[in-house]
């Protein structure tokens, strides 16, 4: 199943299942019990019941609906850095353990949503990613039982403002919708290695990053297996897999994203995440904070 969130015609939060037909609206079947598409994963026959419309007729299409993240509100995302060979090498980067920090769940936008390039950036990076969602909650996790514990996978563009990250990777991660997570959840049942998948990246339709998930130098599992040691999973968490080489800041001359590009991410057997880059808009009225840096990143 394609599992998705979004806000319908009338601007009202609901999630559903993407089939042949467009967009099966599980909120109002389902939504008195599950409120939301984490609160269905959370509920051991949540994700039955929702099979069994999966090949109901379409309640909207696509174009009806403004696409949220797929998990709107998770309780945590786990990012993971330099786990491609090729990104390694692009940054110089020789510890071995997985590379991990934290994104927060209002960084977030959806398919078709602006990515909102920061006023105080002028080196906002793309990152094309494989996103994992967690189905089954779980601490101390066998890296054997690891992926019965995943829901789905889902395509994410991890926005880089490179400028600001300074001696680590949190303050160039959280700018408000630099984050984009989408289309939707393909849950495990079509994918059953999440290492067998083909990963790319386009820039206003040129390809930019090209890699298997087969090179992730830490599997999913092992991910799962490692983040679970120290923190509880629940349903609804996401991690974040890590980009290939091939980023803007290590180009020659490097290439970042400005208002009106579009970039997006691929992934074979999920589908292709689309946004356009946006600028910020300033906040400068009796602010004069705001205006300052707005001052500062026009000089």
């Amino acid at each position: 199943m394609k599992l998705l969130s979004f806000r319908d015609g009338r601007g009202e939060r609901s999630y559903g299942i993407r089939n042949e037909h467009g967009i099966v609206d599980l909120g109002r079947r389902l939504g008195a019990r599950f409120p939301t598409l984490r609160a269905l994963l959370a509920a051991p026959d949540g994700l039955a019941l929702a099979r069994q419309h999966e090949h109901a007729a379409a309640d909207c299409q696509e174009a009806d609906v403004v696409f949220l993240p797929v998990i709107d509100r998770p309780n945590k995302i786990f990012c993971v850095g330099m786990n491609y060979a090729a990104k390694r090498q692009e940054f110089n980067e020789t510890n071995p353990a997985p590379t991990l920090f934290i994104r927060f769940p209002d960084s977030q936008t959806g398919h078709r949503c602006p990515v909102v390039k920061p006023l105080q950036s002028r080196e906002f990076d793309y990152e094309g990613e494989l996103a994992v969602v967690i189905g089954t909650g779980g601490r101390g996790i066998r890296r054997e039982d690891a992926l019965q514990h995943v829901a789905g996978y889902a395509c994410y563009m991890d926005g880089s403002v490179r400028d600001w990250q300074h001696t680590w990777f949190t303050a160039g991660k959280n700018w408000h919708d630099t984050g984009a997570f989408g289309p939707w959840i393909v849950t495990t049942d079509e994918i059953r290695d999440p290492q067998q998948l083909r990963l790319r990246t386009f820039l206003n339709g040129q390809q930019v990053q090209d890699e298997s998930t087969a090179a992730m130098l830490h599997p999913v599992a092992e991910l799962i297996e490692y983040i679970s040691t120290f923190s509880a999973l629940s349903p609804g968490d996401v991690i974040i897999t890590g980009s290939p080489g091939g980023v803007g800041k290590k180009r020659v001359p490097p290439l970042y994203m400005h208002a009106g590009d579009t970039i997006e991410v691929e992934i074979s057997g999920i589908g292709r995440l689309s946004n356009v880059i946006a600028d910020e808009t300033p906040e400068v009225e009796d602010d004069p904070v705001s205006l300052l840096l707005a001052e500062t990143a026009a000089a």
